[in-house]
């Protein structure tokens, strides 16, 4: 009689309550819920791009249209579909705009290609194919891009201002552009032209009258902050001042915990007093002898508190350095400015620093309405400032308006036809999927995207390289280039290549596993029991027992 076989033990690899998917099943589900993203910033793109009311949990609302903040007030769970986000913060934080754009174009390459992957093609031949199409187009956009001349400074000037208004057309306050391009321009061009550090514009938004209210100051402002007694004796308005910056303390400390002072008479404990007072004094006199502007009975301005952001700007802006000590301070220490002024902006007051020789910083002061509607103000403007600093950096710019974008689809759709095999159905999907910038455009604007398409089609078959979607013409085509609706390459070239690599991300994942219990509420292993007393004791000390 034949043995059975031995019975093979069952081996527990993971935790109870795991949940791994994987397979094909596992990739069509990802590109689902990613393909779920991008529906949701679809109607956000362009100059007709419908904006999103987020209220989060503490029931505070956000109205806004741009693709990297919507993603990060939506709190996504899904592994897969957080990749998205990720692109879209990296695209953000890179060149400002395109955020929507490189979350649309990643979710098209997927929808593209998942037929292919439904009948078995390996998505390493897809991978492949996308990387040899994104190859293509950046280097079709190399060629294509106009370089604008920085030697003529009024050229320049006009192109950057192109650029600022193309990046604001699909926002709230796209009917200010004028107003606000120019704004934005003179706001870099406030900058060290050698790094371009955008963190040194300060926004300050003041609730309250409209749009057109809205100031630059080429130096610092900032809130009136914590003031001392006698603040409203002091002098608001000085010209040519000096000015100190101190990370000093200029009042009398709290005592420590548990500290203890024994007297025997009160002589003793007024003595305490004045020492206490005498240190303060000895840095006020400190401070008087530099000729520095601060107290009320010297003639001198004092501002107390500062943000250090804030101080920060000040000292890029005056000159000086910020001290630490009041002891030792000369001349070369201080700042100076043309003029400073404490002024009314709205219900707020704001100290103005004016007419700084080493301005190297600027600040916005944004009016409007509501408090929304002014942080949408200064999400697009902070989209324009980014694109102007590019184009400052670069000054190679594009067609914008679907143009650039039908253009690569037609150069890498001619490419495809030139070789065998399946690469070439990959690199006419990816040559496809392009498309979906200009007719989500179309759609988003009322018109109808298929006629569009066409016409576009037929116009860069015929060698019109810059025609793209016109939103107010009558045939919704046009020179874009002419029309001079401009944008950085290195907006474009930055959208199509993290595009591409979230999507070969993507697809190379084949499966999920999932602990249960990093989904859970609280999650994270249980502290043993008595660990919270423990930590607890041994703090502070006890008074002794008699």
């Amino acid at each position: 009689m034949q043995r059975g076989l031995p019975m093979q033990p069952t081996v527990v690899l993971l935790k109870e309550g795991t949940d791994t998917s994987q397979g094909k099943p596992q990739l069509l589900s990802n590109i689902s819920a990613c393909l779920a993203i991008s529906e949701t910033l679809a109607t956000t793109l362009g100059p007709r791009g419908m904006d999103k009311l987020i209220v989060n949990e503490r029931g505070e609302a956000q109205i806004t249209n741009d693709g990297a903040t919507i993603l990060k007030l939506l709190d996504i769970v899904h592994p897969a579909a957080r990749t998205l986000v990720d692109i879209a913060r990296a695209q953000d934080a890179e060149v400002g705009d395109g955020t929507t754009t490189v979350v649309l174009l990643a979710a098209q390459f997927l929808k593209e290609v998942r037929n292919f992957i439904e009948e078995g093609v390996s998505p390493h031949i897809i991978m492949k194919g996308f990387r040899q199409a994104c190859q293509l187009a950046l280097d079709r956009i190399q060629q294509l891009q106009v370089t604008v001349d920085k030697s003529d400074p009024e050229r320049f000037r006009s192109l950057l201002l192109k650029c600022a208004s193309t990046s604001m057309s699909s926002k709230l306050i796209h009917s200010e552009k004028p107003f606000f391009s120019k704004m934005v321009v003179d706001a870099i061009e406030c900058l060290d032209p050698d790094d371009l550090d955008e963190s040194l514009i300060g926004v300050k938004k003041i609730v309250g009258g409209g749009l057109q209210d809205s100031i630059l100051v080429k130096g610092v402002a900032f809130k009136k902050t914590f003031t001392y007694a006698g603040a409203e004796q002091q002098p608001k308005h000085f010209t040519d001042p000096l000015i100190l910056c101190l990370n000093v303390e200029l009042e009398l400390k709290a005592e420590k915990d548990n500290a203890e002072v024994r007297v025997d008479a009160v002589s003793d404990y007024q003595a305490i007093v004045d020492a206490e007072w005498e240190i303060i004094y000895r840095k006020l006199e400190a401070i008087e002898k530099t000729g520095a502007k601060w107290f009320a009975d010297r003639d001198i301005f004092c501002a107390g508190r500062v943000a250090a952001g804030d101080l920060r700007r000040v000292v890029q802006a005056v000159g000086g350095s910020v001290q630490s000590t009041c002891s030792d301070i000369t001349r070369e220490h201080l700042g100076t400015c043309g003029l400073f002024e404490e002024r009314q902006i709205g219900g707020e007051r704001y100290n103005v620093f004016e007419d700084c020789p080493k301005a190297k910083t600027c600040t916005l002061l944004l009016r409007g309405g509501a408090e929304q509607f002014i942080e949408e103000v200064e999400r697009s403007l902070h989209d324009a400032l980014m694109v102007v600093k590019r184009a400052v950096k670069n000054g190679d710019v594009v067609a914008g308006g679907g143009a650039i974008e039908m253009e690569l689809s037609a150069h890498i759709r001619k490419y495809a036809l030139s070789i065998p095999g399946k690469l070439q159905l990959i690199i006419a999907a990816f040559a496809k999927a392009l498309e979906i910038i200009p007719r989500q455009i179309c759609d988003n604007a009322g018109l109808d995207s298929t006629d569009i398409l066409n016409k576009l089609r037929m116009k860069h078959a015929s060698g019109e390289k810059w025609f793209g979607v016109d939103v107010d013409g009558v045939s919704g085509v046009r020179d874009n280039m002419d029309a001079f609706v401009w944008e950085p390459s290195l907006v474009k070239i930055n959208a199509i290549s993290s595009a591409t690599e979230a999507a070969c991300l993507i697809l190379s994942v084949d499966e999920t596993v999932r602990n249960p219990q990093s989904e859970a509420q609280n999650a994270g292993p249980r502290a043993p029991p008595g660990t919270a007393q423990r930590a607890l004791r041994g703090r502070g000390r006890g008074m002794a027992r008699r």
